[in-house]
């Protein structure tokens, strides 16, 4: 069987949507911009050896409509490489990435490009997922009831057919209430983040994975919008909560809205190495779950264990962990239900501080986690989130550097 590696992996910067330094950019435009720099990254490799261009997208239509991956693959200059566009929401480059590695491992390819785009400030009207386009059967109940035994994991009992419409912020406030985790705690976790990006932003981390944006107007953009150095526990507490009245989750301890795009590409290991490629790291294995929508934020929990499963790994084996963090909550409550050690987890920072441009997500996940791997020289390594509508789904590096 075929062994999928990664061979180059680079990102934009992630700008802040409405208001930050990407919102000219249409994400057709934005994407072809990152691959045109990765391709350029790998001078040994004859494009139209690409087998498929797969990008994710969490809302393809708009400016990224029309089969956005076929669309970027000729504005990036790929005239003979197909394109499919898929949504997983959040994870959809991770799928894609899980279906690239799928296509290698079956011998259907050697060769596959894999992108993520979302321009949430580019969303036009009408255009985003919205509650007065849910089908009726979905009841917009929040009447759940948790259960929470000694010695025994939190459980989640339904009472009606589940709202998988529901806010996600809501969804943050169910994980809370449902695990107990503090207000405190979870803005302690944001400030972490809001450091730990910044700590790395600054000492050239992430210049290693982000290639230079041009704007319309010529301005360059090489770095990230959203890491705060002047974010501080006090301010963060003073925040008050945005989705409930007494709430826990504020604009302080979730991530904002962003823009951004990623592309990876994805080989053989035999074809990489004949073609004088060094593979970066090697994909072991993938997995996706679901659980109820109005508890996604746990989706990490299953996502890992299945993927641990299949790649034969405890938790004790991981190296590095990135866990996307759409809210501080769901990053506490996932990693205490799996035992991990926080202090390998999002240990550049995460999407509190970084942003989280849906469609990107997957797939930046895993350049950050190649990126880091290859930076402390660990083995293994896993990326994971949970999922919009009540999925989780976890990808799990060997290094291939070291």
């Amino acid at each position: 069987m075929n062994r999928p590696v990664i061979v180059a992996a680079r990102r934009s910067p992630i700008g802040r949507a409405f208001k930050g330094s990407l919102v000219t950019q249409r994400p057709d435009d934005l994407l072809a911009a990152v691959v045109t720099q990765v391709l350029a990254s790998v001078p040994n490799l004859d494009p139209q050896l690409i087998e498929d261009f797969i990008v994710g997208c969490g809302s393809p239509a708009g400016e990224s409509g029309f089969n956005l991956a076929r669309v970027t693959a000729l504005l990036a200059g790929l005239p003979h490489v197909p394109g499919v566009t898929v949504n997983r929401y959040c994870a959809s480059s991770m799928q894609g990435l899980r279906m690239a590695a799928h296509a290698i491992m079956a011998g259907e390819g050697d060769v596959f490009l894999v992108g993520g785009v979302e321009t949430i400030s580019r969303y036009g009207a009408g255009m985003a997922d919205a509650a007065d386009n849910q089908n009726p059967r979905f009841a917009p109940s929040r009447a759940r009831t948790t259960q929470r035994a000694s010695g025994t994991e939190p459980s989640w009992t339904p009472q009606s057919l589940a709202d998988v419409y529901i806010d996600m912020g809501q969804t943050a406030e169910n994980v809370a209430d449902l695990t107990g985790i503090a207000r405190a705690a979870m803005d302690e976790f944001a400030q972490r983040s809001q450091e730990l990006a910044v700590a790395h932003q600054h000492n050239g981390f992430f210049d290693r994975e982000i290639v230079p944006i041009t704007t319309a107007d010529g301005t360059v953009v090489t770095r990230d919008d959203g890491p705060r150095a002047s974010s501080t526990l006090d301010a963060l507490a003073q925040l008050p909560a945005v989705f409930r009245p007494n709430g826990r989750v504020t604009a302080g301890n979730a991530c904002p809205l962003n823009d951004g795009a990623v592309a990876v590409l994805v080989m053989s290991e035999t074809r990489a190495r004949d073609v004088g490629l060094t593979p970066l790291a090697a994909i072991v294995a993938t997995s996706v779950s679901a659980l109820d929508p109005e508890i996604m934020g746990l989706g990490p929990v299953e996502a890992t264990r299945r993927v641990l499963r299949r790649a034969h790994l405890t938790v004790n084996d991981l190296d590095t962990v990135e866990i996307n963090e759409a809210f501080a909550v769901q990053v506490l409550a996932s990693a205490q239900q799996l035992e991990l050690d926080l202090d390998r987890v999002n240990v550049r920072g995460g999407a509190i501080a970084l942003g989280h441009p849906f469609g990107m997500t997957g797939a930046r996940l895993v350049t950050t986690l190649c990126n880091s791997l290859t930076t402390s020289g660990g083995r293994y390594g896993l990326a994971t989130l949970c999922v919009g509508g009540g999925q989780g789904m976890a990808l799990v590096l060997e290094n291939l550097q070291a």
